[in-house]
């Protein structure tokens, strides 16, 4: 597939250093190794190799949804891949789901979600912060060059909105989303599930018994996920040295139809 102006895009160095751009036929490219004028990037075929002005080469790429998270330009704390994968598995968001998110933050979960759960599905991502709410806007629609019709994004306290969507699935990004159990116990469908991202774990346990005193939560689990590359260089085979360690721990649940008889 080719590149288009004002798709986003991704160049690799021979280092591996990337470099994420949007592209604009009036714009350079410019870094240590020289330039490349975007007009030149513009109808290039996906995968292709360019040269800097210096003679460097040049790897042209359109950016993973994980690319543009690591690279993009960041307002709140961003979701990073490995939690965001996970967050999609456990939470089993798929297509034609309503899914309510809060908060909007960076954007990168909002991304993932709109994709996971398709054109027929709706994603609904509310933020607290004005200056969040725009930063999300921006970012998501760099990646898909508008904002797409299955995300509507809101600007308010997430609790208010549980009513109105009754989403299937709730994801929160709060520093307090124990505040939004009362709402989810009431209002989500039976068997939906409540997921939420959280860095600490004073704030998981708090959250974990704000939703067994309601008695309609099932199902809880905690998980934590890090990661690891490895370098392959021949006969040399080990572990990078340095790792993703903890980003965050990430809060699972059901909710039930009633709550149990005593």
């Amino acid at each position: 597939m080719r590149l288009e102006a004002g798709d986003p895009a991704l160049l690799i160095d021979s280092k591996g250093r990337q470099f994420l751009l949007d592209l604009n036929p009036d714009r350079t490219f410019q870094y240590h190794e020289g330039s490349v004028a975007h007009r030149d990037l513009i109808g290039q075929e996906e995968g292709s190799w360019v040269t800097s002005s210096t003679g460097a080469h040049l790897l042209l790429l359109r950016p993973r949804l994980a690319d543009f998270v690591l690279k993009m330009k960041r307002g709140a704390q961003v979701v990073y891949p490995k939690d965001l994968g996970p967050i999609l598995v456990y939470a089993d968001i798929g297509p034609g789901m309503t899914v309510l998110e809060a908060g909007s933050g960076s954007g990168a979960l909002t991304i993932g979600l709109s994709r996971a759960v398709g054109p027929d599905g709706r994603v609904v991502s509310v933020e607290l912060r004005d200056d969040h709410a725009a930063h999300a806007r921006k970012a998501v629609g760099r990646f898909y060059g508008e904002v797409p019709d299955n995300v509507e994004l809101r600007t308010g306290d997430v609790a208010d909105e549980v009513e109105d969507v009754a989403p299937g699935r709730i994801v929160l990004d709060l520093p307090e989303p124990w505040h939004v159990v009362e709402a989810a116990a009431a209002h989500q469908p039976g068997g939906g599930i409540l997921a939420a991202y959280l860095p600490t774990v004073i704030q998981v346990q708090t959250l974990v018994e704000a939703a067994r005193a309601t008695g309609v939560f099932a199902e809880v689990e905690v998980k934590e996920f890090l990661a690891r590359d490895w370098n392959v260089s021949g006969r040399s085979v080990r572990p990078e040295h340095h790792m993703v360690g903890h980003t965050g721990f990430l809060v699972f649940m059901r909710k039930t139809a009633t709550r149990p008889q005593p």
